[in-house]
Parts: C-alpha cells; sequence; structure tokens
C-alpha cells in the first residue's frame, strides 16, 4: 500500500475522534452551530472512509455515493453553515438553513440518478478514486446533473467557514484576549483553505494531492478546535467577545 492510499485511513480515525467531540459539545449545550459542524464533520470522515475503502477494495457503488455526495459535494457547506449560525443572528439565516437542507436532499436524489447511470466498470483498483471518478461518474448530459451542485456546496461552505473563523480571530486579536481563540480560528481557516485548494485541483484534473489536502485539513481543523475550546480565565471571558468559531 502507497503512502498516498494510507493517508484516506488516518483521516478517517482523526475526522471520528473530530466528530465525537464536537458532538458532545452539541449534546451538553444543545447549540445547532455545534449539530451542524458535527454533521459535517461526520460527512466529512464518511468521504474519508469511503476513500479508505477504494484504496484497498474494488467497485462499490454505495460507496461511491458515500464518497461523492458526503465528501465531494455536501460536507464544507455543512460545516460551514454551522459557522454561519454561531456568528449571526438573523432571521434570514432559518432561510438559509431550510435551503441547504433541501439542497442537500435534492443533492442525494440527483446522486442516486447519478449511480444508477455510473460506469463501475470503469473502476481501476489501487488508483485514487480521486484521480478516476470522472470515468465513473456519467456526464452531465447523460444523468450527471448532481456535478453542478457540488461548486455551489463548497464554495458556500469555503465562505462562511474560512470566513467566520478569520472573523472571529479578529474579534478577538481586536480585543486582545484569548490568543489561544485567536490561533485556533486561524489553524480553522488554514486547515478549510488546503482542502479547498486540494479539491479544486481535483476538479481541474489533478486528484494527486486530494488525500494529503483532507489529512492536512483535518488535522489543522482539530487542531484549532481543540485550542480555541481550552477554557478562559474568569477575566479573559469577562472581556472577550460572544462569538468564537469553537
Amino acid at each position: 500500500m502507497s503512502l498516498n492510499q494510507l493517508l484516506p485511513f488516518v483521516s478517517t480515525v482523526v475526522m471520528l475522534v473530530f466528530t465525537v467531540s464536537v458532538l458532545q459539545r452539541w449534546y451538553v449545550r444543545r447549540k445547532a452551530h455545534f449539530l451542524f459542524w458535527g454533521i459535517g464533520l461526520a460527512m466529512f470522515g464518511a468521504g474519508s472512509f469511503a476513500e479508505a475503502y477504494f484504496a484497498i477494495g474494488a467497485w462499490s457503488a454505495p460507496m461511491f455515493f458515500i464518497w461523492y455526495l458526503f465528501g465531494a459535494a455536501l460536507n464544507a457547506a455543512w460545516i460551514g453553515h454551522g459557522s454561519l449560525l454561531l456568528l449571526v443572528r438573523r432571521r434570514w439565516v432559518h432561510v438559509v438553513t431550510a435551503a441547504l437542507i433541501i439542497g442537500s436532499l435534492a443533492a442525494a436524489g440527483l446522486m442516486v440518478q447519478a449511480i444508477r447511470m455510473a460506469n463501475g466498470a470503469a473502476y481501476v483498483p489501487g488508483v485514487a478514486i480521486s484521480e478516476q471518478y470522472r470515468a465513473v461518474m456519467p456526464p452531465i448530459a447523460d444523468g450527471g446533473i448532481v456535478r453542478l451542485t457540488t461548486p455551489f456546496f463548497n464554495i458556500y461552505g469555503l465562505l462562511t467557514l474560512v470566513g467566520g473563523a478569520l472573523w472571529s480571530a479578529m474579534l478577538f486579536l481586536r480585543k486582545q484576549v484569548l490568543p489561544n481563540r485567536v490561533v485556533g480560528n486561524v489553524l480553522i481557516a488554514a486547515g478549510a483553505l488546503s482542502i479547498g485548494l486540494a479539491s479544486t485541483l481535483t476538479r481541474l484534473g489533478v486528484g494527486t494531492y486530494l488525500y494529503l489536502g483532507e489529512l492536512v485539513a483535518a488535522g489543522l481543523m482539530y487542531a484549532g478546535f481543540v485550542m480555541a475550546g481550552r477554557p478562559a480565565t474568569q477575566a479573559e471571558a469577562e472581556n472577550a467577545p460572544v462569538t468564537s468559531i469553537a
């Protein structure tokens, strides 16, 4: 097994730990942003697990469904929407939430259609799925309409996650409190940018770096979450802004 084939296994473990940590916070605090982060991270982990399967396994339509829908399309949007829920307290956010859920269900329906027309015979064992998914997915004109949805989900997720993390970091930096949350949010933003770059390269036909980008993203975002979530002293808490990405 090559190093590139091993990376999805490591990413899956990191994302599993990360997801459990976030969902534990949601269970304790019952805040919607933790729930959306947890769901999005679970999608990220599911996509990594599917990649790990394809690194050692044969063609599987269900695994390809999981990889493309959760790993390539939806996870960034759900994680980023969690940041929007934390930072923006406006009624229109509920409309965006409904649109995200409805859009995700629509994408799932389109993926069901695409998977029925997928060319499993084109799958080459041992080659990263990110490098050959174009040969497996049907063209847009032949039922692969779901491919049109991924840029919208990914751009929305990248803008909200990176923007939210940098905005939070700036608030703490301006108040000169909680430096750990400044660094933590910068790490989260850097992780989101790394997976965004790797995903862009994959859509341009260079899928070699996707698994490395995912592992870097998982590690940076988890490290940022842990650092930003360290408890504040009483003095720091009194001077801290009410918003934080973690």
